[in-house]
């Protein structure tokens, strides 16, 4: 393991009906203006909406609403909210839903005290500073991991482009975790966030970097949680306890506990942005379909092999064939593709209604035209993008 510092400072407020403490937990951070952010009609349906205005009401906190968050969030919106709390005075800003209302809010922090357009913190052209308008949020999709993460990802519309930035002051200051909030979420949204926070885990499991086996096991355990919990709540939507793993399992899988100290890859992530940045599907889906591709393409390499015989040992049970150690490997590949099945999620492109028009300029945008790699566990080039996304498609 490589030395490290790791820091993660957001309060987690988890359990029944935690969201009636917003207000009171709000006030004792200091909050005196709030901007309530969130999607569309769906928390209003749920009630949680009437929920929270009573605790913000209750706490005697003035606030206003930002609605309107899409997944893929926009940085049109981000910008809208920058110029809201400019003109409202805003000291604090509540995101109400899962990572993409957390995200737009992460964004909007920093780019209040920024002079120029907000785009270039998001696109990494000029670093976040050290101010920024805290953010808390009442998580009710586990999946992006926002809720703990130093990190965001905003689209520009305009030019079909996602990608984000980060900063240790952009972990939420709290977190309110609600399992019940969850129970109404459809099942493919459901499937979605969970195939998201198993990409989280892979993401850092899949590293070169040796003597790591603390993190190895906390990831395999996390990994082994959401393959049996997801099958729990696709048939019992209503089960606390297996929608209280799953959102455990969502933030402690990007809050980067199981990164310390090692090598992370990022490529399926950075592929999947690129594909929904253009097509704008699901994260969740994207991920589901690259995940498995990328697996399969790394069965030809021999420096992969090893790790990925120890994913489908230790996480799904295969049996290890000592002779054969990439036949142990493709029997994990097939049993994540059973799952992705079994889900509803798609397996290639083509399902998910995405065509091949783009392969050349995702591939060209990901290596800016060729001239370097990506990924840490296998350095793919510009060729080998062109060839895994044929094989996705």
């Amino acid at each position: 393991m490589n030395g490290f510092e790791f820091q993660c400072g957001t309060k987690m407020i988890f359990g029944k009906e935690t969201e009636l403490r917003v207000g009171e937990e709000l006030k004792k951070q200091g909050a005196t203006r709030v901007l309530f952010v969130y999607g569309g009609s769906s928390i209003k349906k749920s009630g949680l909406y009437g929920k929270v205005v009573k605790a913000l009401q209750d706490a005697g906190l003035p606030f206003d609403e930002l609605p309107g968050v899409v997944p893929n969030p926009r940085v049109s919106l981000v910008r809208k909210g920058i110029a809201l709390c400019r003109e409202k005075g805003i000291d604090f800003l509540l995101a109400v839903g899962g990572g993409s209302v957390i995200d737009t809010c992460k964004a909007m922090s920093f780019g209040v005290y920024y002079d120029g357009d907000v785009w270039d913190l998001i696109s990494g052209k000029v670093k976040p500073g050290d101010r920024r308008v805290p953010v808390a949020d009442i998580l009710t999709l586990p999946a992006a991991g926002s809720e703990e993460s130093d990190s965001c990802v905003i689209s520009d519309e305009t030019t079909h482009t996602k990608t984000g930035f980060g900063s240790p002051l952009m972990r939420p200051v709290f977190s309110i975790m609600n399992p019940e909030l969850t129970y109404t979420l459809p099942p493919y949204q459901t499937a979605c966030g969970s195939m998201d926070i198993m990409a989280h885990a892979m993401e850092r499991y899949f590293s070169h970097t040796q003597n790591v086996e603390m993190t190895d096991r906390v990831t395999e355990a996390i990994l082994t949680t959401v393959i049996h919990n997801l099958s729990v709540v696709l048939e019992k939507p209503g089960d606390y306890a297996a929608r209280a793993e799953i959102m455990l399992c969502g933030t402690w899988a990007q809050n980067d506990m199981t990164g310390c100290g090692r090598a992370q890859d990022w490529f399926n992530h950075g592929l999947e942005h690129q594909i929904s940045g253009f097509y704008d599907i699901a994260h969740g889906a994207g991920l589901a379909i690259s995940f498995p591709a990328w697996m399969e393409f790394l069965c030809g390499k021999e420096e992969c092999i090893p790790k990925l015989a120890q994913y489908a040992v230790r996480v799904w049970n295969a049996e290890m064939n000592f002779d054969n150690p990439e036949e142990t490997a493709r029997e994990g590949i097939k049993r994540l593709r059973g799952l992705i099945k079994e889900a509803g999620l798609p397996l290639t492109l083509s399902e998910a209604g995405v065509g091949k028009e783009k392969f050349e300029e995702i591939a060209d945008n990901m290596t800016n035209g060729g001239s370097h790699t990506c990924g840490a566990f296998y350095a793919f080039t510009r060729d080998d993008i062109l060839t895994l996304l044929e094989m996705m498609a």
